[in-house]
């Protein structure tokens, strides 16, 4: 599907002017250079994780793909459009409302579908799935809190590396896993998802996160998902 009345000349993107961006899309064809073209689409769209005007200008082109419309990768296509809506404000949700609802519904589908022995990919998917449905923070950092990050302690200010996904045998940290009954909210929510998906390794990961951490420097037990936020 074309969409002629985007005036690619007036849009940037990571390497300047983004009138290249359909002539990229364009060489898209289900073939096995289509990694390659990807890359470069990944590259000049979300660069460093920074989005420009041409990023949310190419969500519907991404949504063709994802939804079999037009050829290409549609993991990769749903991916980038998932990193993209994620930095999205109220003015590109409410442009882009019907694309980002068929994303949507595309990322539910492939949540339904996926292996039960795949943590990261579930949880990417879930970043993705909260990105779509305009949930703040975790439709952005859900992935990156999974892995390694610093948590800031409410009582003295001290930083404690925390590492609470698959490497979690690398944190020095003492973490306190939460009790799936004190769950509430998105918490809550992403951990009933976990276990109702069969991903129990994602439901443990997912315990940690938000349940607490000691502080390195005071010895508080402080929430780990409540300081990452406020940060």
């Amino acid at each position: 599907m074309t969409h002629p009345s985007t005036d690619w000349s007036r849009l940037t993107h990571a390497l300047g002017p983004a009138d290249d961006i359909p002539v990229l899309f364009a060489r898209l064809d289900g073939g096995p250079g289509d990694k390659a073209v990807f890359d470069e689409i990944w590259g000049v769209l979300h660069h460093q994780g920074s989005v420009y005007g041409a990023s949310f200008a190419a969500l519907p082109l991404l949504t063709d793909i994802a939804t079999g419309r037009a050829p290409g990768n549609r993991d990769d296509a749903l991916s980038l459009a998932g990193f993209i809506v994620g930095e999205a404000g109220p003015e590109e949700r409410a442009r882009y409302e019907g694309v980002i609802a068929e994303l949507l519904a595309v990322c539910r589908e492939c949540l339904a579908k996926l292996s039960a022995d795949d943590p990261m990919e579930f949880l990417y998917l879930t970043q993705f799935l909260l990105a779509f449905e305009g949930v703040p923070f975790w439709g952005s950092e859900l992935v990156r809190l999974l892995e390694e990050f610093e948590a800031e302690c409410p009582h003295c200010e001290a930083y404690t590396v925390v590492i609470v996904g698959e490497d979690v045998d690398d944190c020095r940290a003492e973490l306190h896993p939460a009790d799936p009954a004190e769950l509430t909210g998105t918490g809550a929510r992403l951990h009933a998802m976990s276990l109702a998906a069969g991903q129990t390794e994602a439901a443990r990961w997912l315990l940690r996160l938000f349940g607490g951490v000691t502080c390195s420097e005071c010895e508080t037990v402080f929430d780990l998902a409540e300081s990452a936020a406020r940060a």
